[in-house]
């Protein structure tokens, strides 16, 4: 049940409401009903064969965005109800937020981006806003999900100017008005972002030892929040050492380090909005951004992201593997502007054809963008054979 709000915390009855006017739900709250649309939207059910860091068909006990998406909301949540901010908000933000996410991750995206460069290029937070206004076709009335603002308002987590400046002439006041003011989103958008950053830092920890690309030792040697919790881990649990039960330690370890970052995050957030004392929501907004992690905490969180940077992502297999993507994406956005009648008949009859292919290929399947590369191309660029899995996509 969801607490008392606090008096800076989005209230539903006080949203500033949808683009298209609906009446209201007879048993949900408008946060909840954004929630809920996002749960059954087609672009949420993909994130189950999208990638973290590894390619999905490397293996079925990496991360995938839909298990991301969920720990996300599922930290999220706990922070909001802590902090008494809306739980349903912060939880639909978590959800939707790699809705526009391509295949192949941050390797598919960039490689978008240099396809459509000239062309407003692509950013996967526009691409998420993109889904849920614009994409998809769920409802009789209107495109999109027809989310209210302030779940668009946490989607839309980064935005560069000129796409901004776009935004507010399609939509005056609206999500991009912020980027140009220099303001912040809700607090309920603010945790969500963090949450993101806890969750994918620690969970790429735990793929990245279970590939082999990481080990231990390594993480012992140069985190100093992983080796502290490991020794807190042991210290309580000395049968943890035993080589049979590493799989044991290791997950104790990581459980360790997000209740470390979690309760660091609501302990220094609460002391920010002490000292800010914001009246409401407008008042969260034109402060310096409230939530956040103590100054050492921060500095810990920001060395574990330089030793996942040059530990992990730019490992020797990983470089390979977004090679391989980079080029799958790139070939496969030349095939289809090559020979747009390969495209589905509601892509091919859009108004602009080169924005029409990044849409189409951004909402691909990691799989899905490897079987329909090789269809089209007669190449395949990644090693191994992909299973055929009817309705993927």
């Amino acid at each position: 049940m969801q607490t008392a709000l606090a008096p800076w915390a989005c209230d539903p009855a006080r949203s500033r409401g949808r683009r298209r006017p609906e009446p209201p739900a007879r048993d949900r709250n408008d946060f909840q009903r954004d929630r809920d649309r996002i749960v059954h939207s087609t672009a949420f059910r993909r994130l189950v064969y999208k990638t973290q860091v590894f390619i999905n068909h490397e293996g079925d006990l990496f991360r995938t965005r839909l298990t991301h998406s969920l720990e996300v909301a599922q930290l999220a949540r706990s922070v909001a109800r802590s902090l008494r901010l809306h739980e349903d908000l912060v939880e639909a933000i978590a959800l939707a937020h790699d809705l526009g996410h391509t295949p192949f991750g941050h390797a598919g995206q960039d490689a978008l981006h240099a396809c459509m460069r000239g062309q407003g290029g692509f950013e996967h937070n526009l691409q998420s806003l993109r889904v849920v206004d614009r994409l998809e076709q769920r409802y009789a009335d209107f495109d999109g999900l027809n989310l209210c603002f302030e779940t668009r308002e946490g989607i839309l987590k980064h935005c560069s100017a000129g796409h901004a400046r776009a935004l507010e002439a399609a939509e005056p006041g609206g999500v991009g008005r912020r980027f140009l003011d220099g303001h912040q989103p809700s607090l309920e958008a603010q945790v969500a972002n963090l949450a993101d950053e806890i969750a994918y830092n620690v969970h790429d920890i735990d793929d990245g030892v279970r590939s082999g690309l990481l080990t231990e030792s390594q993480l012992a040697g140069q985190v100093p929040l992983f080796d502290r919790c490991r020794v807190a881990a042991l210290a309580e649990h000395p049968a943890l050492a035993s080589p049979a039960l590493a799989k044991r330690l290791l997950a104790e370890t990581l459980r360790r380090m997000l209740s470390a970052q979690v309760h660091d995050l609501i302990e220094a957030t609460a002391e920010r909005l002490r000292e800010a004392a914001p009246a409401d929501v407008d008042g969260v907004r034109q402060h310096r951004p409230l939530v956040c992690f103590s100054v050492a905490m921060r500095a810990e969180v920001d060395g574990l992201k330089r030793f996942l940077l040059h530990g992990l992502y730019r490992h020797p297999q990983v470089l390979r593997m977004t090679d391989a993507a980079r080029r799958t994406v790139a070939e496969l956005f030349d095939a289809y502007r090559r020979a747009p009648g390969e495209l589905p008949p509601d892509h091919r009859e859009r108004a602009d054809p080169a924005r029409a292919v990044a849409d189409y290929v951004a909402g691909m399947t990691d799989r899905f963008a490897i079987r329909e590369h090789r269809r089209l191309t007669g190449r395949m660029h990644f090693d191994g054979d992909l299973v055929q899995r009817p309705g993927e996509f």
